[in-house]
């Protein structure tokens, strides 16, 4: 059985998980936003990938250090390549797998 404390616990991470997505929603509905600020959080989902994806694909070991020489990185420029050409998220899944099967059996 839960105990009240666990409660409160499971009830406060909800209040701070949906509170700050909440509020700007509420907020922000009923006013027209300028357009330089739309334009600039257009940028937001694709300088969060990066920030979790560039890291992997040059740096390696423990510490980190640079390495510019990683098969992820060689599988990872033609197959944003051809996702920037073809703009269709199955086929650049497939060729990111193709690829990347075939740096694991080359390099």
């Amino acid at each position: 059985m839960l105990s009240a404390e666990y409660l409160a616990v499971i009830a406060g991470m909800g209040v701070v998980t949906y509170v700050p997505r909440w509020l700007p929603l509420v907020f922000l509905t009923r006013r027209r936003l300028p357009l330089w600020l739309v334009e600039w959080l257009d940028f937001i989902p694709a300088s969060i990938l990066s920030a979790l994806v560039v890291p992997y694909l040059i740096t390696t070991g423990d510490p980190r250090h640079l390495d510019i020489l990683r098969p992820e990185l060689f599988v990872a420029v033609p197959t944003f390549a051809f996702a920037l050409v073809t703009k269709s998220l199955a086929g650049t899944v497939v060729v990111g797998m193709f690829l990347f099967r075939l740096a694991g059996i080359y390099l």
